[in-house]
């Protein structure tokens, strides 16, 4: 990880002036965030920083490992499917299973 933990304020400032984040910080910005160590504020600065000049490779691919070390392993019985979908599919239906 880069030397900003802890301090996503130098993060921001970097993506806010349309420089790229490595990996490395990209995953260090998205632990900081998850970590609850981030004001809403510092947050939706960040995201809408990183949307409007669009986000790169390394930082997807930071931001997917910062997620997945935080992701919490359950124990599901043998068998068990899960029968929910994300809405997410582009189809313009709602999803009203979680609702």
């Amino acid at each position: 990880m880069s030397d900003t933990a802890g301090d996503l304020k130098p993060l921001l400032a970097k993506v806010a002036t349309g420089t790229a984040l490595s990996e490395d910080e990209a995953e260090a910005a998205f632990d900081i965030i998850m970590s609850g160590n981030a004001t809403p504020s510092q947050m939706g600065a960040f995201l809408m920083a990183l949307r409007v000049r669009g986000e790169t490779v390394d930082e997807i691919t930071g931001a997917a490992r910062a997620m997945r070390a935080k992701a919490l392993t359950i124990d599901a019985p043998p068998g068990a499917i899960d029968t929910c979908g994300t809405g997410g599919d582009g189809s313009g239906s709602f999803n009203i299973s979680t609702a």
